[in-house]
């Protein structure tokens, strides 16, 4: 789900060149359920081999890296571990919705409504285990470093971009901010366009980059303080927040007060309506669970390897994996090798 900060957050749109040569963690996670709702038939059913295994996610790593690397983006994915006792409310919560969605899908598929069967197959979206083997697997024929996470994913990456081995970390949630990243790009994945909810329209979909400290300094308010708004607006930890309190109200409410801890002594907020304890969420974002032992290092694509795993394995049309390929390698190629004589050379 991730926090909803609304306008609070500064955005500034980016082009994708303007990421050449610049090092961006990716929320593996985020960006795998982003391709196994997205990337669906007609009715909704995901992509699939002779084999029945699903395939959307492969597809949507495939052609969205080869496009990204081709622009001379240094890309390292982030994939989340254990996740923290206390989000095991909002996880099973989100399975709840999963099921429930699964259900609506299989009545809109019966009486033929497709449109209905696609949004609700959309929410289905689950990341099995297998899925992240092959995503895994992918990558690396294609690369591009994946560092596992012990914990958060998110986190992690934040952690990676705060101590400068990435310049910023690419997600849809804001999380990352909360977590002390400096930079977050968002819609880096995505395709060019969106479509609306319950519309047949779709908008254009551009990069926004969001520095940190920008966000702070237009709200006049520190980390912790954005922290404590989150915590009041909802996070993963606690989904529903308080009651009433959206983002602007949460900022006029931290800005006066100080903090949610001076809320709470005032009794203007019941801290009983926090399933975890405010004080453990908050260090969850300060100190989550991060490990400094990962390595990042950029190859040239093995398009053998890739065309083997996805056209041999996987049912891939072999002539669309080799023009993405060949979009791929001449960007390596042009760009990150060019990238790195100029480093050498001074």
């Amino acid at each position: 789900m991730g926090v909803d900060l609304g306008g609070l957050i500064v955005k500034t749109p980016i082009r994708f060149e303007q990421l050449s040569g610049k090092v961006v963690a990716v929320d593996a996670y985020n960006t795998l359920y982003q391709f196994l709702a997205i990337i669906r038939g007609p009715s909704g059913e995901p992509l699939r081999d002779r084999e029945g295994r699903v395939t959307s996610h492969l597809s949507g790593l495939l052609y969205r890296n080869c496009n990204l690397i081709s622009y001379g983006i240094k890309l390292v994915y982030v994939f989340d571990g254990t996740p923290p006792a206390e989000k095991e409310m909002e996880i099973k919560r989100r399975m709840k919705v999963k099921e429930t969605a699964a259900v609506k899908y299989e009545e809109a598929l019966k009486r033929g409504d497709l449109e209905a069967a696609r949004k609700y197959a959309q929410a289905t979206a689950v990341v099995k285990d297998e899925m992240v083997d092959d995503a895994k697997r992918l990558l690396t024929l294609l690369g591009i470093p994946w560092v596992q996470a012990p914990s958060e994913g998110e986190a992690q990456a934040s952690f990676m971009a705060a101590q400068g081995d990435v310049w910023a970390v690419a997600s849809q949630d804001h999380d990352c901010l909360l977590f002390g990243a400096p930079r977050l790009v968002r819609n880096l994945t995505l395709s060019g366009r969106r479509k609306l909810p319950g519309k047949r329209l779709y908008v254009a979909v551009h990069p926004e980059l969001v520095e940190l400290e920008r966000v702070l300094k237009v709200n006049s308010i520190t980390r912790e303080q954005l922290i404590d708004i989150a915590i009041l607006v909802g996070t993963d930890y606690d989904p529903d927040g308080v009651k009433g309190i959206g983002p602007k109200k949460g900022l006029k409410l931290i800005k006066e007060y100080g903090s949610l801890k001076a809320l709470i002594e005032k009794r203007l907020i019941d801290p009983s309506v926090f399933p975890v304890d405010p004080e453990v969420i908050r260090e969850r974002f300060l100190k989550p669970e991060v490990t400094k032992n990962y390595e990042l290092r950029w190859e040239e694509p093995d398009v053998k390897g890739v065309v083997d795993f996805l056209c041999g394995e996987r049912d891939f049309s072999e002539d669309r994996v080799r023009k993405a390929l060949d979009q791929a390698v001449k960007g390596f190629r042009e760009k990150f090798r060019r990238k790195s004589l100029e480093a050498w050379f001074g």
